[in-house]
C-alpha cells in the first residue's frame, strides 16, 4: 500500500502529498484553516467540507455536527486523520497581513539584515540592503503556534512542558528561517550572506522564540525573570544560513508588554514628544503606551480574543465569508462581506460596526443588553450575533478604556487635552474609529486618533541600521518605560465595570 496520498484544496487550485494518517490540523493551518481552540475539538470552527473522497467521522464529531451538517460532507479538521486522497474546501482568501513599507532615517552600514515581526497570528519579514534602507523582499506567514490555540494562554499552557516548549520554539523558528530563505530567493540573493536578524513580539512570543520557561507567565503576577535582550548565532538554533547572522530578540517591558510595543515606542518617537501620546496595540493583551518626553507608563489588558473575533459564536478571522464592515440603510444592517460570497461568520472590526450600529438602532442597550427580548441580532443569511458575543465585545473594550484612563490619571492627565492615539497593528489599521468611539473602546476626536501601521516592524528595522545605537537607545527607553500592574491597582475593577456600558 502507497504510504502517501494526496490531499486537493479547493478553490486554491493545491495539491498536497501527506503520509497516511496524517492529522488535518498538522497540514491545513497554513492554509486558511483555523484552530482556534487548539485542536480540543471544543470551538467547531476548524470546519471543512469534504468535496471528494472519504474521511471518517469520528464520535465526537457526531456530538459537534449537526445532521445537516454531516449530511453535506462538513468535518472538524482538527478530529480528521487522512486515511485516503480526499478533496476539501478551504479558504482562498485572506485580508492583507500588516507589513510597513514607510521611509524613514537610517544610519548605513554594509550588507544585509531581516527585520521580524512576531505576531500572535502572523509573522511578517523584510529583507533589507543595509547600505540604501530598500526592502527588497517581503515574506508573510500565519503562525504556526495558532494551531495549538489562537490565544496566548493556550499555547503557553501547552508550553509548559518541556516537550511543549521545545515543539512551541522548533515550529515558529522553522517558519521564520524559511521566510528568511524564501525573501532571499525573491530578491535573488540566493546564499548572500546576512548580517544581523532583528526579531520583536509580545512577551509571550518572546519567550516561545527563544525557549524561555514561560511557566511565569502562566499565573499572577505574570512576571519573569527573562525580559532582557536574546542574542544567538543562527547556527545555535539550527539554522543554515549564509554568514551565521546574528539573531536579536529586542527585550520586553513588563509581563505582557513586549518588545513590540518597545520598537513601536522607538518608530513614533513618543519619548521625544512634547505632546502626551498614547500609542495602542488593540489585541489579545491590550498593550498601551502613555507619555511625553518627560514620563512614560505602560500597561497591558488582558482584554481577551473579541477583538480578532475569537470567542465571538460565529466569530472569524478576516478571510473569504467574513463580515468585516456594517453599516445601517433604511433601519437595517447592511453587512460587507469579504470575498463577495455568502456571509459565513463575522471578524473583528465587523463586530464593532455591528455593535455600533445596533446601538444607532436602539437594538442593544447601553447595558448592553439585547433590547426588546431579542435573542439574537440577524446580521446576513445566517450570521447572527447572540447576547454572549456582545458581552464578549464589553469586556474587551472596557479593558483597553480603563487601561487608557488609569494611565492618564497616573500622570495627572486625565481632565487635560486628549493625547494623541496612535493606534498600532492590523485591527487598529481596520477597525472603523467612528463604530469604535460609538462603542466607547476610544472616546477621542477622529483628529485624535490616528492608524500607525506596523510600528513593532518600523522599530524592529531601525535595529538593524545602528546595532549599537539602537540598542542603547531601547536599554534607556526601556528603563524608562514604567510598566503599571492594572492587577495590582486598587481602581483598576471600579474603572473597568464603568467602562463596561456603552455611551449613551
Amino acid at each position: 500500500m502507497n504510504d502517501r496520498v494526496r490531499v486537493e484544496l479547493r478553490p486554491l487550485g493545491r495539491s498536497i502529498e501527506v503520509e497516511r494518517g496524517t492529522d488535518l490540523r498538522d497540514v491545513l493551518y497554513t492554509h486558511g484553516v483555523e484552530f482556534p481552540c487548539g485542536g480540543r475539538g471544543r470551538c467547531k470552527r476548524c470546519r471543512v467540507q469534504l468535496l471528494e473522497g472519504t474521511l471518517p467521522i469520528s464520535e465526537e464529531e457526531r456530538a459537534i455536527l449537526s445532521d445537516r451538517e454531516r449530511e453535506e460532507g462538513w468535518r472538524i479538521a482538527c478530529r480528521c486523520r487522512v486515511d485516503g486522497p480526499i478533496a476539501l474546501q478551504v479558504e482562498q482568501f485572506r485580508a492583507p497581513i500588516l507589513v510597513d513599507h514607510r521611509p524613514f532615517t537610517f544610519q548605513p552600514r554594509p550588507g544585509h539584515g531581516v527585520a521580524v515581526d512576531l505576531g500572535t497570528t502572523t509573522l511578517v519579514a523584510q529583507l533589507l540592503d543595509l547600505t540604501t534602507g530598500r526592502v527588497l523582499a517581503a515574506q508573510t506567514a500565519l503562525n504556526p503556534q495558532g494551531a495549538f490555540g489562537s490565544d496566548i494562554m493556550s499555547r503557553i499552557q501547552f508550553a509548559l512542558s518541556e516537550a511543549g516548549r521545545k515543539q512551541m520554539a522548533t515550529m515558529v523558528r522553522d517558519t521564520v528561517e524559511a521566510m528568511v530563505s524564501r525573501a532571499l530567493g525573491a530578491a535573488g540573493l540566493e546564499g548572500t550572506p546576512l548580517e544581523m536578524l532583528v526579531l520583536v513580539g509580545n512577551t509571550a512570543m518572546h519567550h516561545l522564540f527563544c525557549g524561555l520557561d514561560v511557566a511565569p507567565l502562566a499565573a499572577v503576577p505574570f512576571e519573569s525573570e527573562n525580559l532582557g535582550l536574546q542574542e544567538f548565532q543562527a547556527n545555535e538554533i539550527g539554522w543554515k544560513l549564509a554568514g551565521n547572522p546574528q539573531i536579536r530578540f529586542l527585550p520586553c517591558l513588563g509581563g505582557f508588554v513586549g518588545s513590540d510595543v518597545l520598537a513601536g515606542a522607538l518608530a513614533t518617537r513618543m519619548h521625544e514628544s512634547d505632546e502626551l501620546t498614547a500609542l495602542v496595540d488593540l489585541g489579545t493583551n491590550g498593550e498601551i503606551v502613555v507619555g511625553d518626553a518627560q514620563r512614560l507608563l505602560c500597561t497591558s489588558t488582558a482584554a481577551g480574543p473579541a477583538f480578532e473575533a475569537g470567542g465571538i459564536e460565529m466569530g472569524m478571522q478576516a478571510t473569504t465569508g467574513a463580515i468585516d464592515g456594517v453599516t445601517i440603510s433604511d433601519g437595517i444592517l447592511k453587512c460587507r462581506v469579504l470575498g463577495g460570497r455568502g456571509a459565513r461568520g463575522i471578524c473583528g472590526s465587523g463586530l464593532v460596526d455591528a455593535v455600533a450600529a445596533s446601538l444607532d438602532l436602539g437594538w442593544i442597550e447601553s447595558s448592553g443588553r439585547l433590547a426588546d427580548g431579542r435573542k439574537i441580532l440577524p446580521l446576513d443569511g445566517q450570521v447572527n450575533l447572540t447576547q454572549g458575543d456582545v458581552r464578549q465585545l464589553q469586556l474587551a473594550k472596557a479593558a483597553i478604556a480603563a487601561g487608557l484612563k488609569i494611565l492618564l490619571e497616573r500622570l495627572g492627565a486625565q481632565d487635560g487635552p486628549p493625547p494623541q492615539v496612535n493606534l498600532a497593528g492590523a485591527f487598529g489599521n481596520y477597525v472603523n474609529r467612528d463604530s469604535a468611539r460609538r462603542i466607547g473602546l476610544l472616546d477621542y476626536p477622529d483628529d485624535q486618533v490616528e492608524p500607525v501601521g506596523n510600528t513593532a516592524l518600523l522599530g524592529a528595522k531601525l535595529a538593524l541600521f545602528a546595532p549599537k545605537q539602537e540598542t542603547d537607545e531601547l536599554s534607556f527607553l526601556s528603563q524608562r518605560i514604567e510598566h503599571v500592574a492594572l492587577a495590582t491597582d486598587p481602581s483598576f475593577m471600579d474603572v473597568f465595570v464603568d467602562e463596561m456600558r456603552f455611551p449613551d
